[in-house]
């Protein structure tokens, strides 16, 4: 992979988790940014898909099969980048929707790996790269449970926790650099695994979750923050973006039913 990313005509992101949603939506924005874009993740042909959408609308794309929560799997990915402008840690995901009393541990191990250790071992293996770019960036995405607090959720919330405290830690060790640091947090994103991830399989509890949700985000919503984010100019850091959709007042305030938008 290293001489398939020695063109310096585009810089280049790396985007965990890059095979469905949230991630797939980033990496097709930022390579309509210009960027060179390599989607990690496990599922190969998952990546496959993506790359072959994004060389199709005529942008450049790889393909690296990477697992964040193996330490062989990180250093050999990141290793054959040869360089990196922007890294996005959006592996990570939930599991579970029970009370603390009747929480599973393993679940909550599996969470804590992916979600806060994963994003920290890309950001140690990716980062003696980026302080060779002008355009060094890092975004993790993480969510509002990572400031908010919600019944049946503390042990994604306890994650999410922990990848915004990274990113919050990151940013006051890095000061005097060159490398921005930014944390965002989606609320409601309507995407087709998250969900249903989260529930087992079940897909009528999945559904149930965007019922009567008038306007959800979508994962386009959240790869237009992560483009604008990155897009300003390189002294310019959001620390942290907090988006919701409209009918989202707060992870426990959700409104169910139609919104008057005033379409023409």
């Amino acid at each position: 992979m290293t001489d398939q990313t020695a063109d310096q005509t585009r810089p280049l992101a790396l985007i965990t988790g890059g095979g469905t949603g949230i991630g797939a939506a980033i990496a097709r924005r930022l390579s309509r940014d210009g960027f060179e874009v390599v989607v990690a993740g496990r599922r190969r042909e998952k990546l496959a898909d993506v790359v072959a959408a994004i060389e199709g609308a005529g942008g450049s794309a790889l393909a690296l099969v990477m697992d964040v929560t193996d330490p062989a799997s990180v250093d050999e990915g990141v290793a054959s980048l040869g360089r990196c402008d922007v890294v996005v840690n959006n592996a990570g995901g939930a599991l579970g929707v029970t009370r603390v009393e009747d929480g599973d541990p393993e679940e909550w191990e599996r969470m804590f790996a992916t979600n806060v250790v994963g994003t920290l071992r890309v950001t140690q293996a990716v980062l003696p790269l980026l302080r060779r770019s002008s355009r060094a960036t890092i975004v993790d995405i993480s969510s509002i449970a990572g400031e908010r607090v919600y019944e049946g959720g503390a042990g994604y919330v306890a994650a999410k926790h922990g990848t915004s405290v990274v990113s919050e830690t990151l940013r006051l060790e890095l000061n005097g650099e060159n490398i921005r640091v930014v944390d965002i947090r989606p609320g409601m994103v309507h995407t087709e695994e998250f969900s249903l991830t989260r529930l087992h399989g079940d897909r009528a509890a999945a559904d149930k979750v965007y019922d009567g949700v008038d306007r959800p985000l979508v994962a386009d919503d959240v790869a237009e923050c992560v483009g604008f984010v990155v897009g300003l100019p390189q002294h310019v850091n959001i620390d942290t973006m907090v988006v919701k959709p409209v009918a989202q007042a707060a992870p426990h305030k959700i409104h169910r039913g139609p919104i008057d938008w005033k379409d023409a």
